[in-house]
């Protein structure tokens, strides 16, 4: 392997391990960074270098001091932005300017941008302080949900049926960002889904999209499987949705990931979008699911490399990434046994990835993840089934 082809990736989680595997692939040498020391994928990498990812300066004077030829971005959102300004200061390739990646990734701008565009998307107000809070709550519709602009993962959301519940959300909310200001948007009814393409020559040169599923914690996903149940038409709106915002925005060939809830009517209501891999090893669902690799091509644009040659496959046959998480059963202070599959999945097991240690504490239960398990079944139906009662049927023991 060429020393002089060194890549930065920003983060070192369980997230990037597809991403460093890929790059290692392509030929290069991977430097990963992030605070969390114990990030399962930095084990993976060439060379560690432990820093806060979110501190911009800090990474691009990381990248000077170890001379990249390139940065990626891992599966978060402060990781993309700390990449766009580091290669927008270096002038290195694949990624958009910093301002552009803003109106893409703080919730705020992409309202403001998806309402430009007439693009469907919640009625949503920008709230600095508390009188905006009150003005806001009297217009929009109840249910509403607070959620920070900046964060990811279900952080800081909630959702309120009340304006007393509203009050409470917003004070959460407003304690997590790192902006002086939150979103406040209307509840939108439907199926939550994801929707994955890669844009070349600012059109959808391929796109996968899924169903989503959520466990105790409503607004982290917890599964996704695929064939997604939107429908063409649906799907078509997507693709042209994604081709708009590309074309306004000039962005460059790569990955667009799209969360989208789907109304009874068909029309997809987009709620997140990104220009980042999502986590959860969901670029290695994608590769399972389609036979295309995924990760390398994420790679391959985010170093600059054509990625023309990518070819627009469905879904092949019926998959489910699902991550273990705690049961309602699970208290905060239970001590991690193991995790029980039960007989009649065992033969959809295609991967395990398992990183509990027996006799761990779960001290947040709505984000705890004893591993994560890709499936593959025969049919829709079994699919369908089997997914409704996975909580069920791959359990964390604990005591």
């Amino acid at each position: 392997m060429s020393l002089n082809k060194k890549m930065l990736l920003l983060g070192g989680g369980h997230a990037e391990i597809p991403l460093i595997q890929a790059a290692h692939e392509l030929g290069w040498y991977v430097i990963t960074t992030g605070n969390a020391r114990e990030g399962l994928g930095h084990p993976y990498a060439d060379k560690n270098v432990f820093a806060d990812f979110s501190d911009k300066d800090a990474m691009l004077e990381l990248a000077k001091s170890e001379g990249v030829q390139a940065v990626c971005s891992g599966c978060n959102d402060f990781a993309l932005l700390s990449t766009v300004y580091v290669c927008e200061k270096l002038g290195l390739p694949g990624h958009d300017s910093y301002a552009t990646s803003l109106e893409i990734h703080h919730k705020d701008k992409y309202r403001a941008l998806a309402t430009r565009l007439g693009i469907p998307t919640p009625r949503a107000l920008v709230v600095r302080s508390v009188a905006d809070f009150e003005a806001a709550i009297a217009q929009l519709t109840f249910p509403i949900i607070a959620k920070p602009v900046d964060l990811t993962g279900g952080k800081g959301i909630h959702r309120a049926a009340t304006a007393d519940e509203a009050r409470v959300a917003y004070k959460d909310a407003c304690s997590r960002t790192r902006q002086d200001h939150i979103v406040v948007e209307e509840f939108v009814q439907g199926s939550n889904h994801g929707f994955s393409a890669m844009l070349v020559k600012g059109k959808v040169a391929f796109a996968f999209s899924d169903n989503e599923q959520y466990y105790i914690n409503k607004y982290m996903v917890s599964g996704a499987n695929s064939p997604s149940t939107s429908s063409d038409k649906t799907l078509a709106m997507l693709r042209e949705y994604s081709e708009r915002i590309a074309q306004e925005l000039h962005l460059v060939d790569g990955i667009l990931h799209i969360q989208y809830i789907e109304r009874a009517d068909g029309i997809p209501i987009i709620i997140e979008i990104c220009r980042r891999p999502p986590g959860d090893l969901y670029i290695k669902f994608v590769k399972y699911a389609t036979g295309i690799d995924y990760p390398k091509f994420i790679v391959q644009a985010e170093t600059g490399e054509d990625i023309s040659s990518i070819t627009d496959v469905p879904t092949q046959g019926f998959w489910l990434r699902h991550c273990i998480m705690a049961g309602p059963d699970i208290a905060n202070g239970s001590i991690v046994c193991d995790v029980k599959f039960a007989h009649e999945i065992q033969s959809n097991i295609v991967e395990k990835f398992l990183w509990y240690k027996p006799g761990e504490i779960i001290t947040d239960k709505l984000t705890y993840k004893a591993g994560i398990v890709f499936f593959k079944f025969d049919t829709l139906t079994e699919m369908q089934d089997k997914t409704a009662r996975m909580p069920d049927l791959a359990r964390i023991i604990a005591e």
